[in-house]
């Protein structure tokens, strides 16, 4: 009797089986060929530019709103020798810009970097953001610092 009956268990999870089989050799030759597709190309940023990430666009647009001054400030970033890395990121506002400087530009808000510090923050992206113990811009990504301190205000070039 244990052998009709074990037949007969065969016979009815047999279906079950094929069909999970079948599922996953579906799953697994989609996913193969997705791996097999060139990746589309995603706009890696500049290495020549300074780039701004949504936050740090807003934080300076509401800033330019709250001023009472008609002209509108510039977010100017600039390095200085110093901080617990050997170097430090320092952010201010700005009215104008000097013959040595490079403006980076997204939706209105400039950004403004001397040359010498741009040597040091090339490719770089700033952004604002806000925590528990402050709210300030910084670099947030530096493709020219090996290191840096936790609170991102400093770091060391490679």
């Amino acid at each position: 009797m244990s052998a009709s009956l074990s037949g007969s268990l065969m016979h009815r999870i047999t279906p079950l089986f094929a069909a999970r089989i079948r599922q996953n050799h579906r799953l697994l030759t989609s996913y193969s060929s997705a791996l097999l597709e060139p990746p589309s190309p995603s706009p890696s940023p500049s290495l020549d530019a300074i780039h701004m990430t949504e936050n740090c666009v807003q934080k300076m647009k509401e800033l330019q709103v709250d001023e009472a001054s008609a002209k509108k400030k510039l977010l100017r970033l600039s390095i200085e020798a110093g901080g617990c890395s050997g170097f430090q990121y320092t952010f201010s506002l700005d009215d104008k810009t000097n013959a040595d400087d490079r403006i980076f530009e997204r939706e209105g808000v400039k950004l403004v970097v001397d040359n010498i510090s741009f040597d040091f923050v090339k490719g770089a992206t700033v952004d604002y953001v806000e925590e528990l113990i402050r709210s300030a811009f910084q670099v947030s990504t530096n493709p020219s610092a090996v290191g840096g301190c936790s609170c991102k205000s400093s770091f060391m070039i490679k």
